[in-house]
């Protein structure tokens, strides 16, 4: 193919230990990810101190007037915002120091507890709204409606983690790349959700907003968003990265037992 004029930039975070035999984060990761995971746990806090004071104080008021509703609604809005922003800044650290497939309980826990989060912080303001003896029909159903709304976005559209990445996908990811190019690089673009094994493959070279191919270990690729290993990689590297058949399934046929499948995603 022709060569790419796009610019090419090497990540430079410290995301992963090389000379560990599995995958685990440097200690520089790991202390970003602990920084991220308090921030995300102070918001959190606010965010319950919020529903509290929505609970003990607004809803008590008598008569509940409408500087009263809007007050709660507010409340309500800034509940969903310091929610949403703790679940942003917990899913990145999780992509800094993902958890362990091998405990299914923390696992899932430690990805969802975003959106766990925020149900607690709503779900009891909510069912307390339409409870409410203070307020007119016409109040609850605007508070309440309002209320499920933000929930409803803070929980889905930011807590929840639908593409929760773990230490064994790092590993598996990291084996393959590395069996099969001798180093563990990866290549991506900002607005693509998968990396590829070399530079070379079309979906990289594509035009973009920013016309820049970036290049980093696995764990590097997965700080910066991206889901995981495109499941292209095998034609991706016989047709595009000048590897031949048998190298493929001599990189296949080299992977530890335990190395899980690399799953497909959306092309860029």
């Amino acid at each position: 193919m022709a060569e790419s004029n796009k610019r090419v930039v090497r990540s430079q975070a410290e995301v992963s230990d090389a000379d560990s035999p599995s995958w685990s984060p440097t200690p520089e990761a790991k202390k970003q990810a602990t920084r991220l995971r308090w921030t995300a746990a102070g918001l959190w806090a606010l965010a319950i101190a919020g529903e509290a004071f929505a609970i003990f104080w607004l809803l008590r008021q008598v008569p509940f007037t409408t500087g009263h509703l809007i007050g709660l609604i507010a409340a309500i809005v800034v509940i969903g915002v310091l929610a949403s922003v703790g679940s942003v800044l917990w899913k990145k650290a999780n992509r800094l120091d993902p958890a362990s497939r091998k405990d299914p309980v923390r696992f899932f826990v430690q990805n969802q507890l975003g959106a766990i989060v925020s149900v607690i912080a709503f779900l009891p303001l909510i069912i307390l709204i339409f409870l409410n003896k203070n307020m007119d029909g016409k109040q609850k159903t605007l508070a309440g409606l309002i209320g499920i709304a933000v929930a409803a976005i803070a929980t889905f559209a930011f807590g929840a983690d639908y593409s929760p990445v773990s230490q064994e996908q790092y590993s598996a990811e990291s084996n393959i790349v590395t069996e099969l190019t001798g180093e563990d690089l990866v290549w991506y673009t900002k607005s693509g959700s998968v990396f590829h094994v070399c530079q070379e493959v079309p979906d990289v070279n594509k035009s973009s907003a920013d016309n820049t191919i970036y290049s980093g270990t696995v764990a590097q690729a997965h700080a910066e968003g991206k889901d995981r290993l495109t499941k292209r990689w095998e034609s991706e590297a016989t047709n595009y990265c000048g590897y031949t058949q048998d190298q493929v399934d001599a990189v296949k046929a080299a992977l530890p037992d335990d190395v899980a499948e690399v799953e497909n995603a959306p092309s860029e």
